[in-house]
């Protein structure tokens, strides 16, 4: 059976790991509070800014997703958690002798700074001039060095359940300029959790895997279509001036790599995904 630890095992994680134990899995959860996974989970209790590896470190790793959360924008937190926690649970991987068959690293597509409505594929430069960027770029370097074969996943903005914080904006208020254009690139939370299941499948497989994969739907889309095709279905109307929505960038970021590899997004535009949320 094989073996998928996920570290920093929150929502998508959590996912994630329910789509492998259908697969015949075995799937541990690694935070701080494993208490909190579901049933069919293994627990890791682990802060994964802390070196000292976790009493319960399974003996043996097939897979390893690293996917952490740092809940605000903070380079510093960003640093210990991204770059610093990978290199300790890499360090565990190493003490262990047990090297996984391959390493899924989840990034951001916020590592790219275009902002004119360029397309961005997977090797277009990634220069986003924000504190948090770099930092990013870092840890991606530490998994794609780590000498495990790796891939690195970065995924445009998630949403879906529990994540609603645009359609809260419209409901409460928003402005959102038509002009300029602010595209904006997306994926529901459950296409990430499968794409990221599709790429383990294709490892396992014996697949070789891109060293990035750029995790979006098909349709990037302007903020403003994004935020008046809500508001029409929420029986609200944006608002002429006010709060307007905070985004950096504006970029349109291409799922064709992953659509090569066989990967098909259930949610293929803002308007199936959040069709699905508002019922």
């Amino acid at each position: 059976m094989k073996h998928l630890v996920i570290a920093g095992c929150g929502d998508l994680g959590v996912v994630l790991g329910q789509r492998m134990l259908e697969q015949g899995w075995q799937v541990s959860g690694l935070r701080r509070d494993p208490s909190v996974l579901p049933e069919g989970f293994g627990r890791i209790a682990a802060d994964l800014t802390d070196a000292q590896r976790p009493a319960d470190w399974p003996a043996g790793v097939d897979y390893l997703v690293y996917c952490p959360a740092a809940g605000r924008r903070d380079a510093d937190l960003y640093r210990r958690l991204y770059v610093e926690g990978l290199q300790h649970v890499l360090g565990w991987l190493r003490n262990s002798r047990q090297p996984p068959r391959h390493l899924l690293q989840v990034s951001s597509t916020a590592v790219y700074g275009q902002s004119a409505g360029e397309w961005v594929t997977e090797n277009s430069a990634a220069l986003a001039d924000t504190p948090t960027a770099p930092v990013l770029i870092e840890a991606e370097d530490v998994a794609l060095r780590s000498g495990i074969p790796a891939s690195v996943v970065r995924l445009g903005g998630i949403y879906g359940p529990g994540r609603t914080r645009l359609i809260e904006q419209v409901r409460n208020g928003l402005h959102v300029p038509d002009q300029p254009v602010q595209y904006t690139n997306r994926i529901h939370r459950d296409d990430a959790a499968g794409l990221l299941a599709h790429l383990l499948l294709q490892a396992d497989k014996r697949e070789l895997l891109a060293p990035c994969y750029l995790g979006v739907d098909d349709e990037p889309a302007p903020l403003h279509e994004v935020a008046q095709w809500l508001a029409e279905r929420l029986g609200v109307a944006l608002l002429d001036e006010g709060v307007t929505a905070n985004r950096v960038g504006s970029k349109r970021c291409s799922n064709a790599l992953a659509r090569e590899s066989g990967w098909v997004p259930q949610y293929p535009s803002y308007r199936e995904g959040y069709s699905s949320m508002l019922g």
